[in-house]
C-alpha cells in the first residue's frame, strides 16, 4: 500500500545517472517532487522524465526539485538521460537493493520487479504533502502537480 498524505517520507540515499549520490535528507528545507517510473526506455516513461526535464524551472519557480527514480541500474539511466537530452533532471536507480526505495514508499510491484508510476511530494518538513498512482501506461499529468504545487 502506498504511502498516503501526511506520512513522513522514508530517506534514501540512491546514485544518479552522472553516479553522484543523491540524499532526500540533504534537500530537507526544500520540497521535492519523486515521480517513479516503471523502467527507462519505455515511451510513456520518457515522455514522463522529458515534461519533468523541459518544466524544471517552472518546479523550481515553485520551490520543488523533481527527481525521477526507477529501477534500472545506473549506467542504463546515464545512457537514457543521455539520449532524452535530459538537461538539468536527475534519474535515479533504485536497482540495488532491487526496488528498495519502491518498497519503502509502497509502489514496488514484486512480480513485474518495478514500481507503479507515481508522483509524490515531500514538503520542506519531509511530509508527504500528495500522492497520486497512475495506471502503468498513463502518463501523468504534471499540470495537476504543478496546480496543487501553487
Amino acid at each position: 500500500m502506498a504511502l498516503k498524505v501526511g506520512d513522513i517520507a522514508p530517506d534514501f540515499i540512491l546514485k544518479a545517472q552522472d553516479e553522484k549520490e543523491f540524499s532526500l535528507s540533504k534537500l530537507k528545507g526544500k520540497r521535492v517532487l519523486l515521480s517513479f517510473h516503471p523502467l527507462a526506455w519505455t515511451d510513456v516513461c520518457a515522455k514522463q522524465m522529458k515534461a519533468l526535464d523541459e518544466n524544471f524551472e517552472v518546479l523550481e519557480n515553485l520551490g520543488v526539485t523533481p527527481i525521477g527514480i526507477s529501477v534500472d541500474p545506473v549506467p542504463s539511466k546515464k545512457a537514457w538521460a543521455e539520449s532524452l537530452g535530459l538537461k538539468r533532471l536527475r534519474i535515479l536507480s533504485d536497482f540495488w537493493p532491487h526496488g528498495r526505495v519502491a518498497s519503502l514508499y509502497g509502489i514496488f510491484i514484486e512480480r513485474f520487479g518495478f514500481s507503479e508510476r507515481a508522483n509524490i511530494v515531500i514538503d520542506s518538513k519531509g511530509n508527504i504533502i500528495f500522492v497520486k498512482v497512475y495506471p502503468i501506461k498513463e502518463l501523468p499529468d504534471l499540470n495537476e502537480v504543478i496546480e496543487f504545487l501553487k
